[in-house]
């Protein structure tokens, strides 16, 4: 499809026309500074005279200039066929335990073990990079819950932040309902379809000023979406002076709060005991069902002002090149037939 971006712009076409009307012509100076006793030369001149006006064709010439330049001002374009976009639009907060339990080594990488924020890095990493669309936020809490990262489009600024965390960061206890409560606060103005948090912890709440559930009753009113994640594994052997034993490392883990925080939420409640079970919870999460919005269309734009623009420039430039060889053949004429017999 062709069309013009400045349409208006054809309203210059009649300009010329107008300041000929309107503008009286410059008067001419009557007497002359100079007499020249061979005037009648200049009169016999190709270029002499008192023609002072454009030729027909110079005119035509002026004519096709002017139309290619107001032309070019009214931008002329190509327009593609309509490209959709896809758009999610989902507004999504993660909010991750960042309390000192979550130093516990029990997730393997191979046969290496790691700390439980670590597999969190490792696998809510690869999560937010698959989230195009999105806008991502980023909640870590511990004593208190604090907002790392506002809702962005940039998804590698909030991956770095979450990289950047740091195990008692935010204090060593766990204030799990002042993390639902500043979700409810930075999501509150969003469209209630579109409110998503992902909570991710390792404890039960020991810390903050507002109860777990109490914070889900407040973020079910806003129509905030709370899906919970409890990390850490079952069983852990521990060797030591006496030998080994096993152990429940997850044993302050507690399943029936976030069970009810996600499902009084209308979320899902996901218990993650080694790397491979956090990363099939966040490929399910990675799952959802995008909220639907009006389709978005983009139309590939190709500028041609520059055809007309380069076609005027090189009309204007050939007509200054004829001007000028035009006013040099009578002045050569004229001196061959002034110079004396003598000279």
């Amino acid at each position: 499809m062709f069309e013009f971006a400045w349409p208006w712009s054809f309203l210059l076409l009649p300009l010329p026309w107008l300041l000929r009307v309107t503008v009286p012509p410059a008067k001419i100076e009557e007497s002359a500074a100079l007499k020249v006793p061979f005037f009648y030369e200049f009169e016999n001149t190709p270029g002499g005279g008192r023609r002072t006006g454009f030729k027909p064709w110079q005119f035509v010439f002026a004519l096709i200039v002017w139309c290619l330049l107001v032309l070019a001002s009214a931008r002329p374009q190509w327009l593609g066929e309509p490209i959709p976009q896809s758009v999610s639009g989902r507004d999504l907060l993660m909010a991750v335990d960042l309390s000192g339990s979550m130093q516990e080594r029990d997730f393997l990488i191979g046969d290496t073990p790691i700390d439980r924020l670590s597999a969190t890095k490792r696998v809510a990493s690869q999560f937010i990079e698959r989230r195009a669309g999105d806008r991502i936020g980023l909640i870590l809490f511990g004593d208190q819950a604090y907002l790392q990262a506002p809702l962005t489009f940039d998804r590698t600024t909030v991956a770095t932040f979450l990289d950047e965390a740091a195990i008692g960061l935010a204090g060593e206890k766990t204030a799990i309902g002042d993390a639902i409560g500043l979700a409810v606060k930075r999501l509150r103005n969003n469209p209630s379809n579109q409110r998503i948090l992902i909570l991710l912890t390792d404890g039960a709440n020991t810390a903050g000023l507002v109860s777990p559930l109490k914070a889900a009753e407040l973020a079910k009113h806003e129509g905030l979406k709370i899906y919970t994640i409890g990390i850490g594994a079952d069983e852990m052997i521990i060797r030591d002076f006496f030998g080994s034993r096993r152990v429940n490392p997850s044993a302050d883990l507690d399943e029936k709060t976030l069970t009810g925080i996600a499902g009084q939420t209308g979320g899902r409640y996901f218990r993650a005991r080694d790397i491979r079970e956090l990363e099939t919870i966040y490929g399910l999460l990675d799952r959802l069902e995008p909220v639907e919005k009006d389709q978005q269309y983009y139309r590939p734009k190709i500028a041609l002002y520059f055809w007309p623009l380069g076609l005027a420039l090189i009309l204007a430039f050939a007509f200054a090149g004829i001007k000028l060889g035009a006013a040099r053949i009578p002045s050569i004429h004229l001196t061959r037939r002034t110079r004396s017999p003598s000279g």
